[in-house]
């Protein structure tokens, strides 16, 4: 059933549906974001900044233009041929893949039971984005038709930008006044937080901790993904054209 052109036109519209779910849920919550700013008289550049420097938000976005670009894929190529998916494509789904799976796991881990600020956040939103998505990138990993068989070497492109994130976010952080506060500091995950209290150790190295404990995840994350694509690879890779099925 996975393999015929039916069920290749069901998921395609399963991935644009999970897609405008995805997008509608980051403008519900940016919308609230951007409203208290006005309301409360915040810098709304600041906020806004914030808001699209969480990893959640652009995993997200991430995921939901490569959700979008498979079901293209499928409705203009995809259905007069048997190929597997593209390889850019391939990458590009592998990396969206482990980030929200990522997202997901460490939310309901290490966020899950931390209070949300009331009246800031959307509620449906945020299950959206933190358990919906990363659901659907699950299951389009266990049942989208057309994998692509990756090279285990794609890994080390899945990495990049988590680690361009992390730096980011550690140089930024103490830059930046808290909105609605005279904190000068602002972070978008309490583990990230030099300041935070609560990591032990205090300090860079409770969030050296975190990032490395994360960091393993991802790795881990991202082999698995590659073994389920080339398990459920359209042609399953040879020993010598493994390299090959992954060019």
């Amino acid at each position: 059933m996975l393999r015929t052109a039916r069920w290749a036109w069901i998921w395609s519209f399963v991935r644009i549906a999970a897609a405008v779910l995805g997008v509608a849920a980051v403008i519900a919550q940016l919308q609230r974001s951007t409203s208290n700013a006005l309301q409360f008289g915040w810098h709304v550049p600041t906020v806004v900044a914030n808001f699209l420097s969480f990893f959640t938000i652009q995993s997200n976005l991430i995921a939901a233009v490569t959700l979008t670009i498979g079901a293209v894929w499928w409705w203009r190529r995809g259905r007069v041929t048997e190929d597997a998916e593209p390889q850019g494509y391939a990458v590009l789904l592998l990396c969206a893949t482990t980030y929200m799976v990522t997202t997901g796991v460490v939310y309901n881990l290490l966020l899950r039971n931390i209070p949300l600020p009331q009246g800031q956040t959307v509620a449906w939103s945020n299950e959206v984005l933190h358990v919906v998505i990363p659901l659907v990138m699950l299951l389009d990993l266990l049942f989208a038709p057309r994998r692509r068989a990756l090279a285990w070497k794609r890994v080390l492109v899945v990495v990049i930008y988590p680690i361009v994130w992390v730096i980011y976010t550690l140089l930024r952080g103490p830059l930046i006044t808290s909105p609605g506060s005279d904190v000068p500091y602002w972070y978008p995950y309490p583990f990230l937080n030099p300041n935070n209290p609560e990591l032990v150790p205090p300090g860079y190295a409770g969030v050296a901790v975190y990032v490395i404990g994360i960091a393993i995840g991802i790795v881990v994350v991202a082999f698995f993904v590659v073994w389920v694509g080339r398990r459920r690879a359209v042609a399953p890779p040879t020993p010598t054209g493994a390299a090959t099925a992954a060019q």
